[in-house]
C-alpha cells in the first residue's frame, strides 16, 4: 500500500489546481475521522479520500472516465476495498454501485466537504472557526445555498448509523482540525 506521502507525490503530479488540492484534504480528514468512528482502517480511508479525485484535471470534461484513470494508476498501490471506493464515488458512470460502509462515506464525504467549504465562505470572517452544525444544518435544508451540492450524496451517512447532524458535525470539526491548510 502507499505510503501518505508517496500518496501526495501522486496527487502533485496529476492535480493542477490548488482548490482540488484542498477538496483532497479535506475529504482525507473527513473519511479518517469516518473509520475512526466505524473503527475503520484510518489510514487506508484517509488515503482514499487523497486520491479519489486523482484524475478529475484529465476528466472533467468527460464524467463517464472520471476515476476509471485513477484506478488504474492506483490498482496495484491500494487494495481493492479502496479501488472500489473510488469507482463507486462516480457510480452513475462507472456501474460500481456503492455497498461498503467505504463506499459510501467516500460520496458522502466528497459531497459534504463542499456544503462546509460553502458555509465558512459565507461568513464574514471566511473561517470554519465561525460555522457551527446549527449553521450547517441550516445550509443544508436551504436548497438554494450551495445548489450544486447533492444532499443526496450527504445523507448517505445515515446507511453508516449516522444521522445528519452526527455527520455534519463529525465533517465540521475535521475540517477544523486542517483550517490553516484549506486557508479557512
Amino acid at each position: 500500500m502507499l505510503t501518505r506521502k508517496e500518496a501526495f507525490e501522486l496527487l502533485k503530479k496529476n492535480l493542477r489546481s490548488e482548490n482540488l488540492m484542498k477538496h483532497s484534504y479535506a475529504v482525507e480528514v473527513i473519511l479518517q475521522e469516518m473509520a475512526k468512528k466505524l473503527s475503520q482502517d484510518e489510514e487506508l480511508w484517509g488515503l482514499t479520500g487523497l486520491l479519489h479525485d486523482l484524475d478529475y484535471d484529465f476528466t472533467k470534461n468527460e464524467p463517464e472516465k472520471h476515476s476509471l484513470i485513477t484506478v488504474q494508476v492506483l490498482k496495484d498501490l491500494l487494495p481493492e476495498e479502496a479501488i472500489n471506493a473510488i469507482k463507486a464515488h462516480n457510480f452513475q458512470h462507472t456501474a460500481q454501485i456503492p455497498q461498503t460502509y467505504l463506499d459510501k462515506s467516500l460520496i458522502a464525504a466528497d459531497a459534504v466537504s463542499g456544503l462546509i467549504i460553502a458555509a465558512a465562505l459565507v461568513m464574514p470572517s471566511k473561517k470554519l472557526a465561525d460555522v457551527n452544525p446549527k449553521t450547517l444544518i441550516a445550509k443544508f435544508k436551504d436548497k438554494s445555498f450551495a445548489a450544486g451540492c447533492n444532499r443526496k450524496r450527504i445523507e448517505l451517512c445515515e446507511d453508516m448509523e449516522l444521522n445528519l447532524q452526527e455527520f455534519l458535525e463529525l465533517s465540521l470539526n475535521a475540517l477544523k482540525t486542517i483550517a490553516d491548510k484549506l486557508e479557512l
